[in-house]
């Protein structure tokens, strides 16, 4: 696999999730030149530039449906961050809380994770990239400051977690 894309609310932020564990694994795996993405169902406007701001310092792409005028779980969603990434959607693996959204990635070709809270999700990763699971298990890389701090977040949760 060649690239990851996460959503946003119940995955990054919000009720049930991992921001540690998945902010590690994006670490990592930008590292060993794994391409990254967030693709949210956010609506976009000002209140969503935290959310932008993450393309670059955090992912190498941030893609909002309010900005796309394309919605998650449209195929044309999960085609276009893959274009993004200069990628292919079967070199992708799509995470999010949402069923019906890992259904819709699976159905767009790319391999769909479920991220319901347990620790399955971060399990898959491991499998799917060849980690070792301590890698990203044990939320940040470098010792007691999340992912968000290192990586300048503004804690706000505006997104709708769609």
């Amino acid at each position: 696999m060649r690239g990851l894309v996460l959503d946003v609310g119940g995955v990054l932020v919000g009720p049930g999730s991992d921001p540690d564990t998945f902010g590690a694994a994006v670490t990592v795996l930008r590292a060993r030149g794994v391409r990254t993405a967030l693709l949210s169902n956010d609506p976009g406007g000002p209140g969503a530039q935290w959310l932008r701001d993450l393309e670059g310092p955090f992912v190498d792409r941030v893609v909002l449906s309010g900005d796309a005028r394309v919605a998650k779980p449209d195929p044309e969603s999960y085609l276009l961050v893959a274009r993004l990434l200069d990628l292919e959607p079967g070199e992708c693996v799509f995470v999010d809380d949402s069923v019906g959204n890992v259904r819709g990635a699976a159905a767009a070709g790319m391999v769909g994770v479920h991220h319901d809270g347990s620790h399955d999700a971060p399990g898959e990763l491991a499998v799917l990239f060849d980690l070792d699971p301590e890698e990203i298990g044990s939320g940040a890389t470098d010792g007691a400051e999340s992912w968000w701090r290192r990586s300048g977040g503004s804690g706000q949760e505006g997104e709708r977690g769609r």
